[in-house]
């Protein structure tokens, strides 16, 4: 006999649920989907096919904030992810605000991801990565162990944040990096070359040290660069830099290629 209280009728086919599993009437569980024993799924919830969430895990309770005030909202997850021991992943704040989850992503044990943060597909955060409300997270991101992400912090598609940092500005695509505060140390060419030809890698890495070790403010370049390309991922680059709002941590001159 299972001895977990499940009030929701939403179980996708050959999903199996564990012992002493606590699952509000408000989730929704897609198919194939294993959720192992002594875990929380709370709040109005929707986890996508294929995902595994391991023991201890509290998933879409009441969002942390003061602000929040009973108000309906959401947390989505997406395909194929793995939601280690004793993570905690909260919904979004506001009326109808949302947390959403991308596919095909591993969140290490004690991870948490607070309200209304946006994480892309295939990124990986270690053990005891924390992150801040409203935090954007692109596609294939790495977040090291026991690193602190600031609310409202945007990092691009492809870079990587070191273990033990505290990041509290915006990390532009494929860009590593390190440090408390955490600076961009260089870029994470192990991700890039999993992902651009040899030629495209040789252009990011051109269009960086120009971005990065100009003398001009490093909204300004990316301005003049954007003049003069027609490469979609420069723009992006370029793009993502005169977007932020919480700007860039990087020593002028100190990127190593």
């Amino acid at each position: 006999m299972n001895t977990s209280i499940i009030k929701t009728k939403h179980i996708g086919e050959g999903t199996a649920i564990g012992e002493f599993c606590v699952i509000g009437e408000n989730v929704q569980i897609g198919k194939n989907c294993k959720i192992y024993n002594n875990v929380t799924l709370d709040g109005c919830t929707i986890i996508g096919d294929n995902t595994t969430i391991f023991p201890n895990a509290t998933i879409g309770t009441m969002p942390q904030d003061l602000k929040y005030n009973g108000e309906k909202t959401e947390l989505i997850i997406g395909k194929n992810n793995i939601i280690r021991e004793f993570t905690m992943f909260n919904p979004g704040t506001g009326e109808n605000g949302k947390t959403i989850i991308g596919d095909n992503n591993l969140f290490m044990a004690y991870v948490h991801i607070a309200h209304d943060c946006v994480i892309g597909d295939n990124c990986i955060l270690a053990n005891c990565a924390t992150l801040g409300g409203h935090i954007h997270i692109g596609n294939n991101v790495n977040i090291g162990g026991l690193s602190a992400i600031h609310q409202f912090v945007h990092i691009g598609d492809g870079s990587m944040i070191a273990g033990a940092s505290a990041l509290s500005q915006d990390i532009p695509p494929y860009c590593l990096a390190e440090g408390n505060r955490a600076i961009i140390r260089g870029l994470n060419k192990y991700k890039m070359r999993k992902i651009f030809t040899s030629k495209q890698i040789d252009e990011i890495s051109h269009i960086y040290k120009l971005l990065l070790s100009g003398d001009k403010p490093i909204k300004e370049i990316a301005d003049e660069i954007l003049c003069n390309t027609d490469s979609k991922i420069i723009k992006d680059i370029c793009m993502f830099i005169k977007d932020s709002k919480r700007g860039i941590p990087y020593k002028r001159g100190n990127i190593n290629e």
